[in-house]
């Protein structure tokens, strides 16, 4: 059974107004394998008329994006033609791969009248062989993705991978398994099949134990290998869990562009530069 090995903060780093923890990169973990970057923002309440959230249009390459939306709502357009407004529960997926210019924003009538928002957003890398894979998104709403029951106080909203018999909502291109669980005070769940997986597993909300270590809300869990991972709860609580197979290649980011050398980056920023990534306007609705 995997064990906590250390305990990391979410490190607050707001923009503007918006209210932002990140556990990854942090001071003491770098990238948790091909789980390069973890945004938490919120929750918090905005009011009527307000600006949104601040992600217009911007350029990635090299790996996938893929958004939680816990409370509020969406809206997604990009440069490969791709738009949807996603609400409380949903996800998007998006695969930059090539080139993509994106924006997420708020919808218009979220700013006209506001309400809670809280919002994940998780870099997922890509292998060499599919840095440069065509663009694609997937935007799911709640009704679209697997709640699996476990029977043991936990519900496990299945993104992609599988468990038991249920498969989630993305096929993942390298087979990348994610989630988010709720589970109830005096819940558990196990994930097995882990060996020789790279582990994500964050705390969102409430307060959760493995192998008898806490890990509280805005708090990473780096564990220690093996092949299965029980998390109990005594409170109700929400957490992120995802697992992937390692990518033993360089990572080279910078900004938006994750690739394996400096001279790609490089190229990266000239073909955006350039207006090879397309362009996406912000579409209100």
């Amino acid at each position: 059974m995997r064990t906590v090995k250390r305990v990391h903060p979410a490190f607050r780093d707001d923009i503007g107004d918006l209210v932002t923890r990140r556990p990854v990169p942090g001071p003491a973990i770098g990238h948790v394998g091909a789980f390069l970057f973890l945004n938490h923002h919120g929750p918090q309440a905005y009011p009527p008329n307000n600006r949104g959230l601040p992600f217009g249009p911007h350029p990635h390459r090299g790996f996938e994006t893929v958004t939680f939306i816990l409370a509020g709502e969406l809206a997604h357009t990009d440069s490969a033609g791709h738009a949807s407004i996603i609400r409380a529960g949903g996800i998007q997926w998006m695969t930059a791969g090539s080139g993509i210019v994106h924006a997420e924003v708020s919808p218009a009538d979220f700013k006209r009248d506001g309400g809670p928002m809280e919002i994940l957003q998780l870099w997922v890398n890509l292998p060499a062989r599919l840095k440069m894979t065509a663009p694609r998104y997937v935007g799911a709403q709640a009704e679209a993705i697997p709640a699996v029951a476990t029977g043991s106080g936990a519900t496990i909203h299945l993104i992609s991978g599988a468990f038991g018999d249920a498969r989630g909502t993305v096929d993942s291109l390298t087979g990348v398994f994610l989630s988010w669980v709720e589970i109830a005070a005096g819940g558990s769940v196990t994930f097995s099949g882990l060996e020789g997986r790279d582990v994500l597993l964050y705390a969102v909300r409430g307060m959760f134990h493995v192998e008898g270590t806490p890990v509280a809300h805005f708090h990473l869990a780096e564990l220690t290998p093996g092949d299965a991972v029980t998390i109990t709860a005594s409170e109700p609580a929400l957490f992120l869990f995802g697992h992937a197979a390692p990518i033993d290649e360089p990572i080279v980011a910078h900004g938006p562009f994750v690739m394996n050398s400096e001279a790609e980056i490089r190229q990266a920023f000239l073909d955006y530069q350039a207006g090879r990534f397309g362009i996406a306007e912000i579409v209100e609705a």
